[in-house]
């Protein structure tokens, strides 16, 4: 459920998706669900900021056997290259 944050004085962007989500790299959300703020950089206190709920997504910066599903890999099918 999407719901509001209300700024304090000093708050950015990447501040405000860490506080909010966990990590800064979540600031993207931000930006888009807050169009006609796009060019405050340095926040005062009391600007309401829309927050969105995160998409559900899967994290494609982890190697395939760390994500769970390293039992559907076909390792007989990979190619051995003679060297020599």
């Amino acid at each position: 459920m999407a719901s509001t944050y209300i700024t304090k004085q000093g708050d950015t962007w990447d501040l405000m998706a860490y506080d909010i989500y966990g990590d800064e790299k979540y600031m993207r959300y931000l930006l888009e669900a807050n169009w006609p703020l796009l060019d405050i950089m340095v926040f005062s206190s009391g600007t309401v900021i829309n927050v969105p709920d995160l998409p559900e997504e899967a994290d494609e910066d982890i190697p395939f056997w760390r994500s769970g599903n390293s039992k559907d890999v076909d390792y007989s099918s990979t190619e051995g290259g003679d060297e020599g």
